[in-house]
């Protein structure tokens, strides 16, 4: 979900005429807003150069994904020719050779193969290799054998534990939201300079659809998208992947570390839903299922992620019996997002995660025998109402006008617009007596550390069933960006006030951008965050700010003073 930058101009009719069906991040930013004014390892790979010379290169990097206790997701694409960019279907099929190995120099090579990179895939190629050891560091690459021969950079990968493993902990990279005319992916770059994390764990919004200029508006754009248009078409969703991948920052942490990512809205079109998007007009856009069809082929042919049932993400890693981790689709399966001040979002007709999905990941969470339950959802579980109002109030009022009966919910495309999912699946937690339940989240380009009470309403009176932790986009635009302001000014105001309003959000930041780091123990699961010193500097810095973790068996925030590292 998106709030762009210049609220008030026109971007187009289309647009303009799918802004009633429901309101962007931006609305939740513009009620703090008004809330507020009332209230060691180097990187392994670098930039290519534009086009394959002559003959066959690797331009776009490698990355790997996925990691199983013995296997690992390989890819790489192959530019055969000169003209066989992104998106273009030109040149010919080519055999391209991939190896594995316990070394960097390749003298211990351990797996290896062949696949063929066809222009039915946009020449990407995928190898899905397995016979490998558990909790293990692998060294990958790849090569076009035969007259003008070409070798990728090198890669470093890592398998997960094995699946009984008593692991003594497991460390992710969490990143979200990279809009790539907002600034440069700094984050990133940190991230591949660690050496003591076991994959990045992406939560969505890898790529954004918009036209060049739209998000964030011209005079604010650092670097131009390709196309210049937005995206629709097979070989638009292509361009944009294959931009994506050239960036250097992109290029190192996809060669540092396996990547485990899911798909939010913007690999697709803004409020994404099962049937259309706030972002997309059938009547000059297409149809929407053709579009949705484009934008799922391109993603999992650029991105190093398994398919899972039905063409979704949603999909379980595990890490041995400290974490499984339950990754979700919040978009193929959704109802169509409500209205603010709607009723409707109570209803038991309407789903975020649709039935099957929510069967499958509350049998996983009620079967599983690992130490940890980490739930990966690209937005946000932790109700947030503005205006609260007191639990005995607030129910006949909100019955007798037909409004949310959890308050007054601003951002209706996270699971404040679906709550009768969010009830089941919190009760499904409590009536199952299961612990140590962590949600992840990106999506709403602010930082939070949350309790997921059971009734917010009553809150602290009524238990947390779990905890949440939100990580900050790497580049999308925050509070400060939207409203032009110093960091730490307006947004000072506001976060006092949501937390004020709402007693299970221990914590905030609306405007720094960055990442975080999870490091999960069998005593705790505390999330590091780290903010980057300016997003529009292609050197930006990092510094730590904030700690917060949930010990076993709580169900509750904590802050730390210190990060893990």
């Amino acid at each position: 979900m998106t709030s762009r930058l210049n609220i008030d101009s026109p971007v187009g009719t289309a647009a303009a005429a799918a802004n009633s069906l429901a309101p962007r991040r931006r609305s939740v930013v513009k009620a703090a807003a008004a809330t507020a004014g009332a209230a060691a390892l180097a990187p392994l790979a670098t930039a290519p150069a534009a086009h394959a010379a002559d003959g066959p290169a690797f331009l776009h990097g490698v990355a790997s994904g996925d990691p199983l206790p013995d296997g690992i997701l390989l890819w790489t694409r192959v530019t055969p020719t000169f003209d066989a960019v992104p998106g273009s279907g030109k040149g010919p099929d080519t055999e391209v050779r991939w190896e594995v190995a316990q070394d960097k120099d390749f003298r211990q090579v351990v797996a290896h193969g062949t696949t063929t990179a066809r222009a039915s895939a946009d020449h990407t190629v995928k190898a899905d290799v397995r016979g490998l050891l558990p909790a293990s560091v692998y060294y990958f690459r790849f090569s076009v054998e035969g007259g003008q021969g070409a070798v990728s950079s090198v890669g470093r990968t890592r398998t997960a534990p094995a699946l009984d493993a008593q692991a003594a902990g497991v460390r992710f990279g969490v990143v979200s939201c990279a809009n790539w005319e907002a600034g440069y992916f700094s984050a990133y770059r940190h991230l591949a300079a660690r050496t003591d994390l076991d994959a990045v764990l992406h939560l969505g919004d890898y790529i954004y659809e918009y036209k060049t200029g739209e998000y964030p508006e011209a005079k604010y754009v650092v670097r131009q998208h390709e196309p210049r248009h937005e995206i629709l078409t097979l070989a638009d969703y292509r361009v944009r992947h294959g931009l994506h991948k050239t960036d250097a920052d992109v290029m190192a942490v996809h060669a540092a570390h396996p990547l485990i990512a899911i798909w939010d809205d913007h690999e697709f079109a803004n409020d994404a839903w099962s049937g259309g998007a706030e972002n997309h007009t059938p009547g000059t856009e297409g149809d929407w299922a053709a579009r949705q069809q484009a934008a799922k082929q391109a993603y999992f042919e650029w991105m190093p992620v398994r398919p899972s049932t039905a063409g979704t993400v949603y999909r379980r890693l595990r890490f041995g019996k400290l974490a499984d981790l339950h990754l979700l689709d919040l978009r193929s399966f959704r109802s169509q997002q409500s209205t603010v001040g709607n009723g409707d979002v109570d209803s038991p007709e309407r789903s975020i995660t649709g039935r099957a999905q929510l069967d499958w990941l509350k049998a996983g969470l009620a079967t599983s025998d690992a130490s940890w339950k980490l739930v990966g959802t690209s937005v946000m579980i932790s109700p947030v109402a503005f205006g609260s109002l007191p639990a005995h109030l607030l129910e006949p009022l909100a019955e007798l006008l037909g409004l949310p009966t959890g308050g007054l919910a601003i951002n209706v495309d996270q699971w404040d617009g679906y709550t009768h999912d969010r009830k089941e699946l919190i009760g499904h937690l409590r009536d199952k007596a299961i612990r140590n339940t962590v949600f992840l989240t990106g999506d709403i380009h602010m930082a939070w550390a949350n309790d997921v009470p059971v009734t917010a309403g009553t809150y602290p009176l009524s238990p947390s069933a779990a905890a949440e932790f939100v990580v900050t986009s790497v580049t999308s635009d925050n509070l400060d960006d939207i409203l032009h302001v110093a960091p730490n000014t307006i947004s000072t105001v506001a976060e006092g006030a949501i937390k004020a309003a709402n007693r299970h959000v221990k914590w905030l930041d609306m405007d720094a951008h960055g990442y975080g780091v999870l490091d999960v123990t069998a005593e705790r699961s505390q999330m590091d965050y780290y903010v980057v010193s300016d997003r529009r500097d292609p050197a930006a810095t990092t510094s730590w700010a904030r700690s917060y973790r949930t010990l076993s068996g709580t169900q509750k925030i904590e802050r730390v003073n210190a990060p893990v590292r």
